[in-house]
């Protein structure tokens, strides 16, 4: 029975692949469209021109095809996607510059990433990289990191242990099988869960595509956990399934270590959505040349082409809806008054809480199937980072293009709870996990741009309630106790750096500064400070939840996007602009971006 069952599930699977979305919409990757290499523009001024466009009633096109509320890689990737079949789509972002996560800023002549630190699947053809060179017209470059690209570090000073991470299917396990020795089994049991569970993520993505009659009964019945792995996987946390692998504690916390990817404790982690990260790094890691500026510096062109528009210092207030409850537009606050830009579309990027809770209407926010989407949801974790502007280059720094995973000790769960749930001045002075990167090194256009400098970037989390009692005060003078507890947070942050980096010293240090969440809150719009957006534990990876947030919600002509709709990161958001591309055009984007990489390989295999 069960496998008759089973024949008839992939026989049902084949029929909707090639029935459901064959594609009858317009497709952007019909065709390649990378140009050849320009000269990269390094000048500040002129990429403002490009990212720092505000917003005036003037500058917004008519006939709009659509409104894309917030500029990060979900808003901006959709628009470019839109943009290449011809649609007029208006971005509107609250920030100076466009770029979400993906945007830089500058203090004291040293430049700083905010949330783009390494990406991975990125060799040539493969779709990812095909699908990020299609939205950039071949201009965005990347670089890879070195190798091993990640370093895990456990323990206090006395008795630090540093295991490298090495990219490649076949040298990681090798690798980590030298560091210890006898756990060859757990080992290979580990890499072979993470395949067999990530490959079955394209299940979570059909149950957004599919009709939603079909969807359900996939959930309901069952079935969803029978055809996909990775929903068998996804009720079972992380700290379970490696404990049951090995009793060797440093091994369990190197299987482990980048959940600080997606931002919850290894006992509150889905495995699934674990394996598809570390799925994501397997073939290497790799870093925007020129910094995570170009990435929305490449898009905005292509937008405007089609005659669309991003601006800057656009504050969305709310959606606007007509008498049949549609969504037919937006308000923006222009100073004390409302500007109102009308669209047969609404697609908002600003998070599923920040949509239903902050842009509808009361009597909107209040409908059955809006309570039910945002009682599945929870905010995720809120994010401190520490940024550091440095005298030296990066050989007398001792730095090197690759990131170090620094925790306090190897029990994560025991760790991360006693700091999160401490109170604020004593965690501050104990930040038990710490990720530690420099930009300035992984870049190799950094030298040219800023000789004789460096940077690093430390991430960390935080709880929102330590500083919320701040959130209204000004951003750049919140006051003496506000700046107090963020300097105990880099002092505690500063004396872990210092230690494991010996050759950086205080007196290298030109500058020095931390967001909190509520840094987080007021320049890229998180309601809680996270950097994540909803929280990525086991309830968000249920086929019901999957099944439920779609691209569609319930108010017509709203559609989201980004990374509340399928995961967090570049990647995650950016699937979330293909899988609500993939509706508002009616064909499978997904499925067109593997095409075209197949095609574009066979090209060149081909010497053409």
């Amino acid at each position: 029975m069960s496998l008759v069952l089973s024949i008839v599930c992939v026989v049902l699977v084949l029929f909707i692949l090639k029935y459901v979305f064959s594609g009858s919409g317009p497709n952007p990757f019909e065709r390649d469209t990378r140009e050849p290499l320009k000269k990269m523009v390094h000048d500040t001024k002129e990429k403002n021109k490009v990212l720092k466009q505000g917003f005036v009633a003037s500058k917004v096109p008519d006939n709009l095809d659509a409104i894309i509320v917030g500029s990060g890689i979900g808003g901006l990737g959709l628009a470019v996607l839109l943009a290449k079949v011809g649609k007029k789509v208006l971005v509107l972002e609250q920030h100076d510059r466009a770029g979400g996560c993906c945007h830089t800023f500058t203090e004291k002549g040293f430049e700083f990433d905010v949330g783009i630190h390494y990406i991975g699947e990125l060799l040539d053809h493969k779709p990812f990289r095909c699908m990020l060179d299609q939205m950039t017209n071949g201009q965005l470059q990347w670089e890879p990191l070195d190798n091993p690209f990640d370093h895990v570090v456990l323990g206090p000073p006395e008795n630090r242990r540093c295991y490298p991470i090495y990219s490649g299917k076949t040298r990681y396990p090798e690798e980590l099988k030298k560091c210890f020795p006898g756990e060859e089994k757990a080992i290979d049991e580990y890499l072979s869960l993470v395949k067999k569970t990530s490959w079955g993520i394209w299940l979570l993505l059909m149950l957004k595509l599919w009709p939603a009659p079909l969807a359900k009964f996939l959930v309901y019945t069952g079935l969803a956990k029978r055809l996909s792995f990775f929903f068998k996987m996804a009720s079972r946390s992380l700290t379970d399934v490696v404990n049951e692998l090995t009793e060797n504690k440093d091994l369990r916390a190197v299987f482990s270590y980048i959940f600080g990817t997606y931002g919850n404790m290894p006992k509150d982690a889905s495995f699934a959505m674990h394996t598809s990260v570390v799925s994501h790094y397997l073939n290497g890691a790799w870093y925007p040349k020129g910094g995570a500026s170009e990435i929305a510096y490449h898009m905005i062109p292509i937008v405007e082409k089609a005659g669309g528009a991003v601006l800057v210092r656009a504050p969305v207030n709310r959606i606007l809806f007509n008498d049949a409850k549609e969504a037919c537009g937006v308000s923006v606050m222009k100073g004390q008054e409302e500007v109102h830009i009308h669209a047969p579309m609404v697609i908002s990027n600003a998070g599923i809480f920040n949509t239903y809770q902050k842009l509808l209407p009361k009597e909107l926010q209040a409908m059955p199937a809006i309570q039910k989407q945002l009682s599945m949801m929870k905010n995720g974790d809120g994010g401190l980072n520490v940024f550091i502007g440095l005298s030296g280059t990066k050989e007398e720094l001792g730095l090197k293009a690759d990131n170090y995973w620094i925790f306090a000790e190897n029990n994560f769960d025991e760790i991360l709870e006693k700091y999160m749930n401490g109170k604020r001045e004593e965690s501050a002075k104990n930040v038990p996990v710490l990720f530690v990167a420099s930009p300035s090194a992984k870049d190799p256009t950094w030298e040219e741009r800023s000789p004789g400098k460096s940077t690093l970037s430390l991430v960390s989390f935080a709880n929102y309630a330590w500083f919320e009692e701040w959130k209204d005060g000004k951003v750049t003078n919140r006051g003496p106790d506000y700046k107090e507890l963020k300097q105990t947070f880099i002092d505690c942050a500063l004396e872990v750096v210092m230690d494991v980096f010996p050759k950086i010293t205080r007196d290298k240090i030109e500058y020095i500064d931390a967001g909190t969440p509520i840094t987080n809150t007021h320049y890229i719009g998180t309601p809680k400070g996270e950097i994540y957006g909803a929280d990525h534990g086991i309830a968000r990876f249920t086929p019901e939840l999957s099944a439920t947030m779609r691209p569609q919600t319930p108010l017509k002509n709203l559609y989201l996007t980004g990374q509340d709709l399928f995961s967090c990161g570049l990647a995650g958001g950016l699937a979330g602009a293909l899988t609500c591309g993939s509706v508002i055009l009616n064909r499978n984007l997904h499925l067109d971006g593997i095409a075209l990489a197949k095609k574009a390989k066979s090209v060149k295999s081909k010497g053409l």
